[in-house]
């Protein structure tokens, strides 16, 4: 599984940003039914996980720095994952990295995860 993510650039704090992920594989390999997730590494710091959606339902974890002001999404048929980025703060500034997990229910967890994207930057400006 490649994962391919965008979205990214520089935007003003109180801004919005979409990221998007988009999966691909060999034939008829496919993420729908596989945990999703997002993540980042502000500069000189550790990885930190941002969200992850499991396979159907309402099963989402939010990080409690952007709980309220990031919301995760997917579309399956697409095999797409999404994070919508309201309320941008200079402190969001990072490489946003996706992930596709192991098992089907969200989790927080990066050993839980198998493929990583390559990152996309996002820059907050104050």
């Amino acid at each position: 599984v490649q994962l391919q993510a965008s979205g990214g650039g520089l935007v003003q704090a109180g801004g919005s940003l979409r990221l998007s992920c988009a999966a691909s594989g060999r034939s008829g390999r496919t993420i729908s039914n596989n945990a999703l997730g997002w993540f980042r590494r502000h500069p000189g710091k550790e990885r930190e996980f941002v969200a992850s959606i499991g396979w159907r339902g309402p099963n989402t974890i939010i990080a409690d720095s952007v709980k309220g002001r990031f919301t995760i999404s997917r579309d399956n048929a697409k095999n797409t994952l999404y994070l919508q980025m309201d309320s941008l703060k200079p402190e969001d500034t990072a490489v946003y990295y996706c992930a596709v997990a192991r098992s089907s229910v969200a989790t927080s967890l990066p050993e839980a995860y198998q493929y990583w994207g390559q990152g996309t930057l996002v820059t907050v400006s104050s």
